[in-house]
């Protein structure tokens, strides 16, 4: 099949969506599938094989000057225009607008692909390419209103506001569901909360679980150092939870833990939350990482916590267990399906204490700690393999392909 791939932004090393793309990408072209890959700032990194199309925005939340002012030069189009007016009034239009870039891109390409897979953009101009004639299906991960009501609770004052004002695209992603055909989605729990919050019928949905490198995500062969965890924060959000993890560490004897490292970047709020905890000096943060260095990292610790408030599922839980590295996790989303059967702890979401609990009695217990993350192991490679990931998506391709065939006819 003749594949388009969209992804509004492909984060490389951290965050979902570039680590779906590059994996997903590269498995197809390994089935015999050809994949062009559509995609807005930051840019993925791809495998040989798979050919890259960028759709370049203004890039106005660049990591290295967010909500930045683009020069006079940079405004070559009315969605410009309109990108840059929306930021300044507290929004957040990349969807929106990538969904406008890509439709003009391919209003003359239609022949050229047999489906179009959206990786979560959800705008208006991508269900613009399907009546045009391209087949269509739309991936998922997890409804964005999780997120937007997590951070609307953890706001106050003007800051309620704008939030509020940033997350009006899940209004438009809403809309955009609801007239959907064709949804895959990472988890039944994530099928249950599509519904939930978007409105969209069940049987509209088809769950491929996400999956992992198990060849580069693999048991270090040096001895993991002492009383280290590892934890990610693609973004310093409340749905995240690393406030909760700071205060379990904080609520720690000093000896029963040696070191945290967060892969991401600390906030302003982080910062001063650590300060306050008198954990400066033993929590260090690390972002920019390539696919060896995080998996030699969740390889070298002791323990991986996953401190989330809410997981659709969860890509740093299965590279954890595919490193044999056990998982002390919040008990919500898809972590208790991920990590049943002893393969993790699972600990109530928010549950400072509790969370300090289970990390220290890990720390203290070697053995049930090999046990866990050998059982960890085991699951990832024979359940989570991006091989097998492909080759289901493969399938819903086909028949999403066929269902457009059959209302064309």
């Amino acid at each position: 099949m003749r594949v388009a791939l969209a992804s509004y932004r492909s984060k490389p090393h951290s965050g979902g969506q570039g680590i779906y793309v590059r994996n997903l990408s590269r498995e197809l072209v390994a089935l015999g599938h050809q994949v062009e890959v559509f995609s807005g700032q930051p840019y993925p990194e791809l495998d040989p094989g798979v050919r890259l199309t960028p759709v370049p925005s203004l890039d106005l939340y660049r990591e290295d000057d967010p909500f930045r002012r683009p020069g006079l030069r940079e405004f070559r189009s009315a969605v410009d225009v309109y990108e840059f007016a929306a930021m300044c009034t507290a929004g957040f239009p990349e969807p929106r607008t990538f969904g406008m870039r890509l439709s003009r891109l391919l209003r003359d390409r239609i022949g050229d692909f047999d489906v179009l897979h959206d990786n979560q953009t959800l705008a208006p101009g991508i269900l613009e390419l399907e009546r045009r004639g391209l087949p269509l299906l739309t991936t998922i991960h997890h409804p964005i209103s999780r997120d937007r009501r997590l951070e609307l609770e953890a706001a106050r004052g003007w800051g309620r506001i704008t939030k509020r004002r940033w997350y009006g695209f899940v209004q438009m992603q809403r809309r955009v569901a609801q007239r959907s055909k064709h949804i895959l989605t990472v988890s039944q729990v994530s099928a249950q909360d599509i519904a939930a919050d978007f409105g969209v019928p069940r049987e509209r949905m088809r769950v491929v679980p996400v999956g992992v490198d198990t060849a580069r995500f693999r048991p270090p062969e040096t001895p993991r150092v002492p009383g280290r965890i590892v934890t990610i924060a693609s973004a310093d959000v409340p749905l995240k939870g690393l406030p909760v993890l700071i205060d379990a560490l904080a609520g720690l004897p000093p000896e029963a833990w040696g070191e945290l490292i967060v892969v991401g970047s600390a906030s302003e709020a982080t910062s001063k939350r650590l300060a306050q905890a008198g954990l400066l000096d033993r929590v260090t943060f690390r972002s920019g990482l390539t696919d060896e260095e995080l998996a030699a990292l969740i390889g070298s610790a002791q323990v991986h916590a996953i401190p989330s408030l809410y997981e659709g599922f969860s890509i740093p839980a299965i590279e954890a267990m595919a490193c044999a590295t056990p998982v002390v996790a919040s008990e919500v989303g898809a972590l208790p399906d991920l990590l049943a059967g002893g393969v993790g702890r699972l600990v109530p979401a928010g549950d400072a204490p509790a969370l300090g609990r289970a990390l220290a009695q890990v720390l203290a217990d070697p053995r049930e700690a090999d046990r866990m993350g050998a059982a960890g192991r085991e699951r990832a490679a024979s359940t989570y393999s991006w091989a097998a990931v492909a080759r289901a998506t493969a399938d819903v391709y086909a028949d999403v392909i066929a269902d457009s065939k059959e209302h064309t006819q």
